[in-house]
C-alpha cells in the first residue's frame, strides 16, 4: 500500500513539474511583454501606403522565449503571422544570454545573479545553455534558423547583401516571406574568447551589441559599475580586437546600451560606421537609457543610423502617436537618412502596438506631417541601404 502512495504522490509531483515548466514561461512573458490597445485603427490611405512599403526593424529579442514563431502567439508581439500581418521585410532577432537580476538604466553589476539563467533552466532548454553564454547564443539562433529550413516561404536567415537582394527582389513579386537577420544582445556571449568569434559568425550572426546592462570584455556599459552615470570605461584591447573583426567580417555594429566612452573608441577607429539599434532622443526624452545627442549626431556622421524604440522608457510615450514624436525628433536631430525602426519588441517592455499593428506607426506619422517619403526612409529604406553596403558579398 505504501508503495502504492508512494508511486501516486511521485506521480503527481511530476505533472506538477510537468505543468510548472510548461505554463510558467509563458507566465512570466506574459507579464514582460505587454501591449496597449490601440486608441483606433489606422486610416484606409495609411492602410494603403503602409501594405506598399519595405519595412525593418533592427531589434527584437523574441528568440527568448521558447515560442513556435510559425504559430501567431496570444502574447508577446512577434511570430511570424504577425510579422506578415504588418508587412515586415526584415527582422533582426537578438539573442539575449545574460541580464543581471534588479535591473535598471543606471548601474548594474556583472556579478549580480544572472535572471535568463533561471529562464533558460524553466524553458528547459539544452544543459549546455544552462551556464555557456556562447551556447545560449548559439541554441537561440539555432532555433530561428531551424524555422526558416521548416517553412522557407515565412522565413529566411539573411546572411549576405545577395541574399537580402533576392528577399527584396521576390517580395516586390508578391512572396510574404520574412527576411531573419540574427545578432547578439551583448559581446559577453563571445566570454572573452576570440576563437569563439567563428562559432557565432557561421552560424549566422552578422549583428552583435557591444554591450548590455553590464559592463563586459569589451568595455563599458551605459549601466554598468564602471560609471554608468558618467562617460564610463571605453573599449578595452579584446574589445578593440571585435570591432575590427567584426568590420572585416561585414557584421553590424550595434552600440545600444554603449558607455559614452565606448561610443567615441568606436567612433574613433577607421572605416567604423556603427548603428543604435534600439533607443530614443535624450532631448526629446531625457532618460538615462537614451545617448546625449552630440553622441547621436556623431554616429549619423559615420553613416550608422538611429533605432527608434516602442517603448516608453526611450519615447516618454509608447503610443503610436508617441512613437511618432520620437522619431521626428531624430530626424530633426540627425536627418532624415539616419533614422529607422528599432522595437525592442519582446524585450520585456510593453507596447503602444504589436508587429501586426505596425500600420498604426504609419498613420502617426502621416498625422503627425512627415513627408511620405521620409516615412518610407525610417520605416525600412534607410535599414535596407545600410544592410546592402554592410553585409558580406
Amino acid at each position: 500500500m505504501w508503495r502504492k502512495i508512494g508511486m501516486g504522490i511521485g506521480g503527481l509531483l511530476a505533472v506538477a513539474t510537468a505543468a510548472f515548466f510548461a505554463l510558467a514561461p509563458a507566465y512570466v512573458e506574459r507579464a514582460q511583454n505587454g501591449v496597449e490597445p490601440l486608441a483606433k485603427p489606422p486610416s484606409p490611405a495609411a492602410q494603403a501606403m503602409h501594405d506598399l512599403l519595405v519595412i525593418g526593424d533592427w531589434h527584437a529579442d523574441t528568440l527568448l522565449w521558447d515560442r513556435d514563431l510559425t504559430m501567431r502567439a496570444d502574447r508577446g508581439h512577434v511570430d511570424l503571422p504577425r510579422l506578415r500581418e504588418g508587412n515586415v521585410a526584415v527582422q533582426v532577432f537578438t539573442t539575449v544570454t545574460k541580464s543581471p537580476s534588479g535591473l535598471n538604466y543606471d548601474q548594474n553589476s556583472a556579478e549580480a545573479r544572472d535572471d535568463i539563467t533561471l529562464l533558460v533552466m524553466g524553458q528547459l532548454r539544452p544543459p549546455r545553455t544552462w551556464f555557456d553564454l556562447t551556447e545560449r547564443a548559439l541554441d537561440q539562433a539555432a532555433r530561428l534558423t531551424a524555422t526558416a529550413e521548416a517553412a522557407p516561404d515565412q522565413l529566411r536567415i539573411l546572411r549576405t547583401r545577395g541574399d537580402l537582394v533576392q528577399l527584396l527582389t521576390d517580395r516586390a513579386a508578391g512572396a510574404r516571406v520574412v527576411g531573419g537577420l540574427i545578432g547578439a544582445e551583448g559581446g559577453h556571449a563571445l566570454q572573452g574568447d576570440m576563437a569563439k568569434f567563428d562559432r557565432l559568425y557561421e552560424a549566422g550572426f552578422r549583428l552583435m551589441g557591444l554591450t548590455h546592462f553590464f559592463d563586459n570584455e569589451l568595455g563599458g556599459s551605459l549601466h554598468g559599475d564602471s560609471g554608468g552615470s558618467g562617460a564610463g570605461t571605453g573599449l578595452t584591447p579584446f574589445g578593440r580586437a571585435v570591432v575590427q573583426e567584426m568590420q572585416k567580417r561585414g557584421m553590424v555594429i550595434d552600440l545600444a546600451h554603449a558607455a559614452p566612452q565606448m561610443v567615441r573608441d568606436v567612433l574613433a577607429m577607421p572605416g567604423t560606421r556603427p548603428i543604435v539599434s534600439h533607443t530614443g532622443i535624450y532631448s526629446h526624452c531625457k532618460s538615462h537609457r537614451n545617448l546625449p545627442d552630440d553622441l547621436m549626431q556623431a554616429i549619423a556622421a559615420k553613416g550608422g543610423v538611429i533605432g527608434i524604440g516602442f517603448w516608453a522608457d526611450v519615447t516618454c510615450d509608447a503610443s503610436p502617436d508617441g512613437v511618432a514624436a520620437a522619431i521626428l525628433a531624430a530626424v530633426a536631430l540627425v536627418g532624415a537618412d539616419h533614422v529607422s525602426l528599432g522595437s525592442d519588441f519582446d524585450g520585456a517592455v510593453t507596447t503602444g502596438f504589436d508587429a501586426s499593428q505596425l500600420a498604426s506607426l504609419t498613420d502617426a506619422l502621416l498625422r503627425a506631417g512627415l513627408h511620405p517619403d521620409v516615412i518610407a526612409k525610417v520605416m525600412g529604406g534607410n535599414m535596407m541601404r545600410y544592410l546592402a553596403e554592410t553585409l558580406p558579398e
